[in-house]
């Protein structure tokens, strides 16, 4: 069932030129909750989450292997969005964020800081304390972008 949420989920974001950042089903085998992440360059719209929420229903309900009392919600990972794989951390070298290990680095489990890059599957980061760290991606256990709030204020002020 995950699968072909997923693979709906997919489909559709690529028909509206949007990214699938996430799918998460969460809650009761009888009252489950599909929440569906979108984004695009220069951030998701109302409409664009409406759009994608719309033709997902339609599908899923065509379909009908989800329980009649499920609940969709689509929309953007938000400014803060968590970082899902390697490619999140290539895409958002530079940007400021927060990531757990799940295995001490030079001592170190939590890191906050500015992502530098990613070098074949080490994502090499910019520590506010430790100065420049490097560790593998398989040991992130969770990492989301920071709201750089000088930089926000600069973009719209």
């Amino acid at each position: 069932m995950d699968e072909r949420i997923r693979e709906i989920a997919v489909r559709t974001a690529e028909e509206n030129s949007l990214e699938l950042v996430q799918v998460e089903i969460v809650g009761s085998t009888k009252n489950p909750t599909v929440r569906v992440f979108i984004d695009k360059l220069g951030g998701v719209t109302h409409e664009d989450c409406s759009t994608v929420s719309r033709r997902i229903e339609t599908l899923l309900d065509a379909e009908d292997f989800l329980p009649a009392a499920y609940l969709l919600e689509v929309s953007s990972p938000g400014l803060e969005r968590e970082l899902y794989n390697l490619k999140d951390f290539e895409r958002f070298a530079g940007n400021l964020a927060k990531v757990k290990t799940n295995q001490a680095v030079d001592g170190q489990k939590n890191f906050r800081g500015r992502i530098v890059g990613v070098e074949d599957e080490e994502i090499v980061f910019e520590d506010k304390t430790k100065g420049t760290v490097r560790f593998p991606y398989s040991t992130v256990a969770k990492a989301n972008l920071e709201v750089d709030l000088h930089e926000e204020l600069k973009r719209n002020g």
